[in-house]
């Protein structure tokens, strides 16, 4: 088994990331398995050394031990550009150059009491640049979407994976709640969706821990798997934790900052019976 802890350093790890590194970790030693840490660093417009150095004092504190060297994704763009080049060879990306406003307006008026179609990346998108684009060559500088129908054509077989039990979606499902998914964002060079699998699979993840948040991400990153031909982990989503008013945690609540609470004197066992987790 292998699991992993992921973060983003733009920001300090709270208890919402305490518990899900924690989790996995927890769940690899209980396995044999190993516990691995990747830094996802391909906002680089918004990553700081200070938060990823941040999150090795932090994860340290907790007790939590993992086989190094560290990957970050800004080491691999690399890879990420080879994944799409084997897409494109697929005939399943296109260059979209519509901008956010593009998209909420293209999207459907939403009827009085409704709201917009909201999937897991966003405004379910309505395909315009997928039918102006047909058949240009993909131009890799500049924004890229998958063709999720044209995807779905190369499956030999129905989208399904491990998450707490068994899984599915359906095409016609993905093509109203999902839809075309952004592969490349500007200046990136790849998105959050592309790189997770690319790195999930180059890591040798056996088993994904993650919060119920990305629960509805999970078959984007399923149907990109299958494109690319590497294996489906096991997903474990667990729930969230929350503040005093049930909103979920988010990294601009400082408050529930792991490096206050070390700074507060709380010790690594009182950050498990916060969370929920047994004692180590």
């Amino acid at each position: 088994m292998k699991t992993r802890f992921a973060p983003s350093p733009t920001g300090p790890l709270h208890l919402g990331h305490a518990y899900s590194a924690l989790y996995a970790s927890d769940l690899a030693e209980k396995n044999q398995g190993e516990f691995l840490l990747r830094i996802e660093d391909i906002d680089q417009a918004r990553a700081q050394p200070k938060w990823e150095q941040q999150i090795y004092e932090d994860l340290s504190w907790l007790g939590i031990r993992w086989v190094k060297p560290v990957l970050r994704q800004s080491s691999r763009l690399d890879q990420y550009r080879s994944a799409l080049q084997h897409l494109d060879k697929m005939g399943l990306i296109y260059n979209c150059t519509c901008s956010r406003r593009d998209i909420q307006e293209a999207a459907n008026a939403p009827q009085e009491g409704s709201s917009l179609n909201l999937g897991p990346d966003g405004i379910v998108y309505s395909g315009k640049c997928r039918q102006e684009n047909a058949g240009i060559s993909v131009d890799y500088t500049k924004p890229i979407r998958l063709n999720a129908q044209a995807a779905f054509n190369t499956l030999k077989s129905p989208l399904n994976w491990v998450d707490n039990g068994a899984k599915s979606m359906a095409k016609d499902k993905f093509l109203t709640q999902i839809g075309d998914i952004v592969l490349s964002r500007k200046n990136m060079g790849t998105s959050y969706h592309l790189s997770v699998v690319v790195d999930d699979a180059y890591q040798g993840i056996t088993d994904v821990v993650r919060g119920k948040d990305l629960a509805e991400a999970t078959a984007i990153h399923v149907l990109l798997q299958r494109l690319l031909e590497v294996p489906t982990p096991s997903y474990h989503h667990h729930g969230l934790i929350r503040d005093e008013n049930g909103t979920r945690l988010a990294k601009r609540d400082d408050a529930k900052a792991i490096a206050l609470f070390r700074q507060n004197g709380t010790t690594p066992d009182e950050i498990r019976r916060f969370v929920g987790l047994p004692q180590a």
